[in-house]
């Protein structure tokens, strides 16, 4: 199963403090939009992303068909398909999405500690 990138969203307080911390451990803005309260940041191949006011706690995120830069995969696994192979595993979906769609879609479910896990793909 081909997850795509990988990053940590972070519910921040305070974005332009989260800003300021992250670019003093080497991080720069990648994308995102400080009027919109997130932002994007990047060192080398590790993303994390900071967020205002749109979640209560920190989220694992994956983005099918992306690689570590946003750049489109020739060949990835679909939200779609990654969601029947998890649910023939047996793990419990927070969040499904319709089968029946194609393009843009989204899952969700927690680990055993309660660590949510969004697989988010954008194409």
């Amino acid at each position: 199963m081909k997850l795509g990138a990988f990053s940590v969203s972070l519910s921040v307080k305070d974005i332009n403090a989260s800003q300021t911390f992250y670019e003093k451990l080497g991080f720069t803005v990648f994308a995102g939009d400080l009027k919109m309260n997130y932002l994007i940041m990047k060192n080398g191949d590790t993303l994390i992303g900071l967020f205002q006011g749109m979640f209560e706690n920190n989220i694992l995120t994956f983005n099918p068909g992306w690689d570590q830069n946003a750049g489109n995969l020739a060949s990835f696994d679909d939200v779609r398909n990654i969601q029947s192979e998890l649910q023939t595993k047996g793990i419990k979906l927070e969040k499904e999405t319709d089968n029946d769609t194609t393009g843009p879609a989204s899952i969700t479910m927690m680990d055993p500690d309660g660590n949510v896990i969004l697989i988010d793909q954008h194409r």
